[in-house]
């Protein structure tokens, strides 16, 4: 009881928890982006633009962060870096396309860009690319 109620933790279960961080908000946004990178022509042609760049450089952008960048997150490479574009297609989900309606549509949006900030300020763990690189 007394090791449940610890705030003490071993950095062995701080690297293995950036691990599953990783590997799980990578692995569920990379679906998004790959449905958006195969299905690119017929979303493009549904497609709203949102922040003034026009349907083709938006939906590329949202390609580029939801499916490319989930595959640097989970490999643990460029990982600070990577999760910068998931962070603004995350925003622009959250405040533009669900109103900033956090406890309803934008509820996943909000979920996905608390994950990307911790991410982000915590960075990937050694157990990551970027942290045997480091070596």
């Amino acid at each position: 009881m007394k090791k449940l109620m610890s705030t003490h933790y071993s950095a062995g279960a701080f690297n293995f928890s950036m691990l599953l961080l990783r590997l799980g908000m990578g692995g569920l946004m990379i679906n998004h982006g790959y449905g958006k990178l195969v299905g690119f022509g017929e979303m493009l042609e549904k497609y709203k633009p949102m922040i003034g760049l026009g349907a083709k450089t938006e939906l590329s952008l949202v390609v580029f962060a939801e499916f490319f960048c989930s595959v640097f997150l989970i490999l643990g490479l460029f990982t600070r870096l990577s999760v910068l574009p998931l962070i603004v297609a995350m925003s622009v989900a959250l405040f533009k396309a669900h109103d900033g309606h956090i406890f309803s549509d934008g509820e996943m949006a909000g979920l996905y860009l608390l994950g990307y900030f911790i991410i982000l300020i915590l960075g990937p763990g050694k157990i990551s690319v970027d942290g045997l690189a480091g070596k």
